[in-house]
């Protein structure tokens, strides 16, 4: 039963809406006073009804002080990795140390396509990934002085400066289902970022963490040192037996248990509505805070 000991940390899921942007920019403001610890946004650039992420990322990190930001996830086949890192870098610096890199392998080829990128098959995908991530840390690495190079199937890098290096330790958190994915999760990444809805079950949690584990062993490296995050969707209102329909309180011990069972430690709420960003924040969040914290005290 794994609960990988990480301090819990809530966020906000907001829909880029380019109809009304100054009322995204509101429920990210309002995320931030409700205490919750990070914004994120779905990337999608060939959607047209969407504020394009990245210029959103920015826009939100100028205007909060505390919050951090993420793409939820990046959408890496129109996002070039080496100019990804740089733009990385840039914001983490601008923020203070605020930005963190959510990242997806692809989907919606016909749509990526018709924007000029590059189809490729899921497997594929998950290799230029791969790549992806070497060539983003070949260039957050600013104090290597050697040859940076990366000789990829679909990305290379040949004697590129490297730099700048962030303001701090940049997570970089895959959105993953499939066991190649997991994997990779667990030999080259600081967190897994799947979403509830997209799970048959909560034990899809536990499979996924074993696949992770394993290769995090395989590949050197500690369990733990892989941050399980979660987008979770739901409505506050009378208790009742569904997950994550009911009270606060009820949200609360459900997400707790939750936390204490599967090892979720970031929780991101996937909703538009101030009221359900101040509760979450306000109420959800100190409370399985609380609970966590005195089970694992009891141990």
């Amino acid at each position: 039963m794994p609960d990988y000991g990480h301090d819990l940390t809530f966020g906000s899921f907001i829909t880029p809406a380019n109809a009304a942007p100054e009322q995204v920019l509101d429920l990210a403001r309002e995320s931030e006073d409700a205490g919750l610890d990070l914004v994120t946004f779905q990337d999608h650039p060939y959607q047209p009804g969407f504020l394009d992420t990245w210029t959103l990322l920015t826009y939100v990190a100028a205007r909060t002080q505390r919050v951090h930001v993420s793409a939820n996830v990046t959408n890496l086949p129109l996002r070039p990795p080496a100019v990804l890192a740089r733009a990385a870098a840039s914001l983490d610096l601008l923020s203070g140390g605020r930005f963190e890199l959510g990242l997806g392998a692809g989907a919606f080829w016909d749509a990526v396509e018709a924007m000029g990128g590059r189809r490729l098959t899921p497997a594929q995908a998950v290799d230029a990934l791969d790549e992806a991530i070497d060539v983003i840390r070949g260039f957050w690495d600013a104090g290597n002085t050697g040859r940076f190079r990366v000789d990829g199937t679909y990305y290379q890098v040949n004697g590129a400066k490297r730099g700048p290096a962030p303001a701090h330790d940049i997570g970089i958190w895959l959105g993953a289902y499939k066991p190649r994915m997991l994997r990779l999760v667990g030999t080259k990444a600081d967190g897994w970022l799947p979403s509830l809805s997209y799970l048959q079950s909560l034990d899809q949690l536990d499979e996924g963490n074993a696949i992770i584990d394993e290769a995090a062993l395989a590949a050197g490296r500690e369990p733990g040192a892989v941050r399980r995050l979660l987008n979770i969707g739901g409505r506050f209102g009378p208790p009742g037996d569904r997950l994550l329909s009911g009270p606060p309180r009820q949200w609360a011990e459900q997400l707790a248990a939750i936390s204490l069972r599967y090892g979720i430690g970031t929780y991101i709420v996937m909703a538009d509505d101030p009221v359900t960003l101040r509760t979450f924040g306000q109420e959800v969040a100190p409370e399985t805070r609380r609970l966590v914290a005195a089970e694992r005290a009891g141990r």
